[in-house]
């Protein structure tokens, strides 16, 4: 048996209830993995509070969960990256639980560089972070705006983009100024005004911005003079309105691979750095999506399994 996270209906986080089913068995090209540490992303929470319904329906009751690290126990037909005993991370479905199966091409080796509860949190901001600086064309020497940089997909945006040669400009709190420096970023105030003290910083312009924190599009279509390059995380419906570009989860566009391969080149260099911001176990499922849905924290939110 195996336990796991469940909701039954939509709603709060009292939905999310502990649960015993059968443990799932990997299929042809697939591992099961008895799940270490699980990410917490807000898109669990949207997910769970039914935001996200119209766009993607969920069948329930469901297992929420999109990334976790673990040790594989069982392969299916086929599978030839991994054995069992092995010690992996990256994109897992239904990864709020003790057992959880996914695709054998979607894991990579943890290193033990890398924590349980770090590896855990990893894919979701990799991938998107990997998917957006790919979108946006980012190039070697060319300069990028981050808001919201020092939140969870912002600082690995801010490290891939900076070992890409670019130039990196992320707004955030006062607080969290020291942290981006650390990441290789220049800080700047977030807020009023904000605009005016990047134009000061990067007098000769801007080539690109992604958008991790909302709110920021309409002035930074301004600030390039169009909206090409300006890329949202967040809300498709302010990217419309703003003439900027969205990306979301896309199965026919996944960059697992890369970004994965980005995180295990940047911690054996020793430069890759992933801060937590709660480790709860797994049964705080539901204190978990609470503080999630504060938002404005810096680090990952993990379940330990």
């Amino acid at each position: 048996m195996s336990v796991a996270i469940s909701f039954t209906a939509y709603g709060d986080a009292d939905q999310l209830t502990t649960v015993e089913a059968e443990a799932p068995q990997p299929g042809p090209g697939e591992v099961q993995l008895r799940v270490r540490a699980a990410g917490v992303n807000p898109v669990d929470w949207k997910l769970r509070a039914g935001y996200l319904a119209a766009v993607m329906p969920l069948e329930l009751p469901h297992v929420l969960g999109l990334e976790a690290a673990g040790t594989v126990t069982a392969v299916g037909a086929g599978v030839t990256r991994w054995s069992v005993g092995d010690e992996v991370f990256g994109r897992v479905p239904a990864a709020y639980a003790e057992y959880a199966v996914t695709a054998e091409n979607a894991l990579a080796a943890k290193p033990a560089e890398l924590s349980w509860e770090q590896a855990g949190a990893l894919h979701m901001a990799a991938e998107t972070s990997t998917r957006a600086l790919a979108a946006l064309g980012l190039a070697k020497g060319e300069t990028l705006l981050v808001h919201g940089a020092a939140g969870g997909v912002g600082a690995v945006a801010v490290q891939f983009a900076v070992a890409a040669g670019a130039r990196v400009i992320g707004t955030a709190s006062p607080a969290n100024h020291d942290y981006l420096r650390e990441l290789g970023a220049e800080p700047v105030e977030y807020g009023d005004e904000v605009f005016d003290r990047v134009r000061a910083v990067a007098s000769e312009g801007v080539d690109a911005v992604l958008d991790t924190a909302g709110g920021y599009l309409a002035g930074s279509v301004a600030l390039l003079g169009g909206g090409a390059r300006v890329l949202s995380i967040v809300n498709p419906q302010e990217a419309e309105e703003a003439g900027a570009s969205f990306t979301g989860s896309d199965p026919e566009a996944d960059h697992t691979p890369a970004a994965l391969a980005k995180v295990l080149e940047l911690t054996a260099a020793g430069t890759f750095r992933l801060p937590l911001r709660a480790v709860l176990p797994l049964a705080e499922a539901a204190r978990a999506h609470r503080l999630s849905e504060q938002g404005h924290g810096r680090g990952r939110i993990v379940l330990t399994v």
